[in-house]
């Protein structure tokens, strides 16, 4: 929760105290005099004073000038002693009240890490939220801007990465990768509402406004620790998949995690439950800088569509999930969060002809579509290391891609990463991370068997909060899973390649 500096109010309070004897001479009351009002201003422009604290000292100024008579006499020494600490007395209170209310406002923008509902009490919320109905709800979003180069690879089929629409067989350039808006909130005491959207999604190759996110949160007890989820939201397996896009060090996600829930969203319902000392801890990690996945429950049990995000169920048959973390924290403040995933039920895959060979054959009922995985996340503080591993079965071309049946998959990641905080609060975090992944790319038509082992360095530099950039080299082997092979090749293609990637993030 927020709390105010003691030492940070005295300074403000000093500061104002300060203004008011120094411009003041010792004989005049509080005027708003051209030097008075000159020396505020300076203060705002130095940062002494916010633009609200600013005026509102300008208001008081007049209104006491105005309630002075006209033609005063000369007060005696006491007398002027006794209005210098009433001044005084006033402006405390005014800095009080200040603090106060900026206190309120900035408490009002943690109360939640915009992907669950706030941690406070009824009672807490109802106080801090009396007659404000309009700060319940907030927008934000931010969008990412990226360069990427193919330095090198095989020409034939091309470099081809599944996750970036910026990139399309080998051609590559300049590019918007995500352009997100996001409204949230609290809307009543009982329900959290989560809607957000994509002004650069993905749909058949061409960018389009896509709903990533359309769901709500109704809590069932004050404290806020039982929630039920319904609506098109993430789908809780793993850690980097629940992960925003914002927050994360490579420029897209780990092969082996991401082909379980491609696009990370269904439409679905959880039951959630975290304890209220742990769900703020999740919070912190968002907080913090330190990249955390966002409040998504210690067990979070549910049952979601499995056709993949804006996609109607093909099979009357759902999928159910099981997802469990918990965040440890050390006597030296070290994080370290450790967590397991899992999920059953019967995907449809979708097909395209194959030259030479026909359309290939599959149960229309489905294919089993079964995974496990388990992730451990060291948070940077300033060093950590994080991995995840998936294991199971799920739809797969067969090698004479004549049909598609439940094959296995198996892969995940390891990455390291350091970051270090200058004194005027930029970042620099460098990071490298190697990936490995054997199993089928569902999502893809054909569900073709993909292979990736990847190597990748990279950098990103927080100048300010509100500007992330990042600069990534990678160099590995990845299948080309858009390379609709000819009946002379044995299988869709591996592609060795060299990439580099330049992103610039505006976070508003």
């Amino acid at each position: 929760m927020f709390k105010i500096s003691p030492a940070r109010a005295s300074t403000r309070v000093l500061s104002l105290i300060t203004a008011v004897t120094v411009a003041l001479p010792p004989v005049l009351p509080l005027t708003a005099s051209p030097a008075m009002e000159k020396l505020f201003y300076i203060l705002k422009q130095k940062g002494s004073l916010t633009s609200d604290e600013y005026d509102l000292l300008i208001q008081t100024m007049r209104a006491e000038e105005k309630s002075q008579p006209k033609s005063a006499p000369a007060a005696s020494a006491p007398v002027l002693a006794k209005r210098l600490e009433q001044t005084e007395s006033k402006v405390q209170n005014l800095e009080s009240t200040l603090l106060n209310t900026r206190g309120q406002i900035e408490e009002l923008t943690r109360v939640s890490d915009n992907t669950s509902p706030s941690t406070m009490s009824k009672a807490d919320l109802d106080a801090l939220l009396s007659d404000k109905w309009y700060e319940r709800v907030k927008l934000r979003g931010y969008f990412q801007t990226r360069f990427v180069g193919i330095l090198g690879d095989d020409d034939t089929p091309g470099y081809h990465q599944p996750n970036d629409s910026t990139i399309a067989n080998d051609t590559a350039g300049f590019g918007i990768r995500r352009g997100r808006i996001v409204f949230s909130g609290d809307v009543t005491d009982q329900v959290f509402l989560y809607l957000q959207t994509d002004f650069m999604a993905s749909v058949g190759g061409t960018n389009a406004l896509q709903a990533r996110d359309v769901y709500a949160d109704v809590s069932l007890d004050p404290a806020r620790e039982f929630r039920v989820r319904v609506g098109l939201s993430k789908v809780p397996y793993g850690f980097s998949n629940m992960q925003s896009s914002q927050n994360r060090y490579a420029l897209e996600r780990p092969d082996a995690i991401n082909s379980a829930i491609e696009g990370e969203r269904d439409v679905g319902a959880y039951f959630i439950w975290a304890p209220y000392h742990i769900r703020n801890r999740f919070k912190d990690l968002v907080k913090m800088g330190l990249r955390g996945s966002g409040d998504y429950g210690v067990v979070n049990l549910g049952v979601f569509n499995g056709q993949g995000i804006n996609n109607a169920d093909r099979n009357g048959t759902p999928h159910y999930i099981a997802h469990v973390a918990w965040p440890f924290e050390f006597d030296n403040g070290q994080i370290l969060e450790v967590g397991a995933s899992a999920f059953t039920g019967r995907y449809v895959p979708s097909t395209a002809a194959i030259a030479g060979v026909g359309t290939p054959a599959f149960d229309t009922r489905g294919s089993r579509d079964e995974r496990v995985g388990v992730n451990a996340i060291l948070y940077p503080q300033p060093f950590g290391i994080e991995t995840e591993w998936t294991w199971g079965r799920e739809p797969t071309l067969s090698q004479d891609m004549r049909t598609i049946a439940s094959d296995t998959t198996s892969g995940g990641f390891v990455q390291a990463v350091y970051r270090h905080v200058f004194p005027n609060q930029s970042e620099l975090l460098p990071f490298v991370r190697w990936q490995t992944f054997d199993g089928a790319r569902k999502f893809a038509a054909n569900a073709p068997r993909n292979r990736v082992n990847e190597v990748a360095l990279g950098v990103e530099y927080i100048p300010y909060p509100e500007v992330e950039l990042t600069l990534m080299y990678a160099t590995g082997t990845r299948t080309n899973t858009t390379d609709n092979p000819a009946v002379a090749g044995p299988r869709y293609r591996d592609v060795n390649y060299h990439y580099l990637g330049i992103q610039a993030q505006i976070n508003f």
